[in-house]
């Protein structure tokens, strides 16, 4: 597909799933290279030695690797539904609150989620100097060695991991009553319609809702529910979540939207 930029994507990653969203809206075709995150092709690390997605490299050569600048350099193209000019508090205060989103809530809901990747931190959290229990019953190639503890000990292990994870659960929480407050006020964060903000932020509390949706769902957020339940009902995101077989080095992707 000469010519057009290429899109490093996988699927369920809530930040390519934002990438993906405001190219779908402003209409700008790219070719979409699924990636294998196990499998990192080298292309992908020779255009981001960070090789994390999603990465956008322009025809012209430039990269770009962070999720907002992809949203921002597709939306100033072509902005059809005026996700740049919110009816509310403008333009820097959506980017401030993607910001808050992604240094602030993102961190919890990752600890939340996957508390287990989390040792060394959790043990400095509980005392810290001790070996932590991940690192005492692991083996050579990371699998758990439950056995060797004991069920006991064990059970201590995972009351003590889920604590943690309910720990930043609720720290996340306080973050979403906000959004809950703001959408108290109306359909969208910034408005009656939607913004930047709402596509960039919905992804992540998607994310966080399916951790346990039973729980999710019994929190007096009503608003916030309804927000997220209409964007995940969106013809939009439909046409981004569809699937993608992965991209083989040497052939062409995929033309998307």
């Amino acid at each position: 597909m000469p010519g057009l930029p290429v899109l490093y994507s996988f699927r369920r990653c809530p930040y390519a799933m934002r990438a993906r969203l405001a190219i779908a809206a402003s209409g700008q075709h790219c070719e979409l290279r699924e990636v294998v995150l196990r499998d990192k092709p080298q292309a992908l690390i020779q255009a981001s030695p960070k090789a994390t997605v999603p990465v956008l490299v322009l025809a012209d050569g430039t990269v770009l690797e962070q999720s907002l600048d992809i949203m921002l350099w597709a939306l100033r193209l072509n902005d059809p539904d005026g996700w740049l000019t919110p009816e509310r508090d403008g333009f820097q205060a959506m980017l401030a609150m993607v910001h808050e989103c992604d240094e602030h809530f993102k961190p919890r809901l990752d600890r939340y989620k996957y508390p287990q990747r989390f040792a060394a931190e959790r043990a400095t959290s509980a005392g810290g100097g001790m070996q932590s229990m991940d690192e005492a019953g692991a083996t050579k190639d990371g699998a758990r060695n439950e056995g060797s503890r004991g069920p006991a000990l064990s059970r201590t292990h995972n009351l003590d991991l889920d604590l943690w994870a309910a720990g930043n659960r609720d720290t996340a929480a306080a973050w979403l009553q906000g959004l809950e407050a703001r959408l108290a006020r109306g359909a969208y964060l910034f408005g009656e319609r939607a913004s930047l903000a709402d596509m960039a932020i919905a992804p992540f509390v998607r994310q966080y809702a399916h951790v346990d949706r039973e729980w999710f769902d019994a929190q007096p957020w009503p608003c916030l529910r309804a927000w997220l339940d209409a964007w995940m009902g969106s013809e939009l995101l439909g046409r981004v979540m569809a699937k993608h077989r992965p991209w083989v080095p040497g052939a062409s992707g995929e033309l998307f939207p």
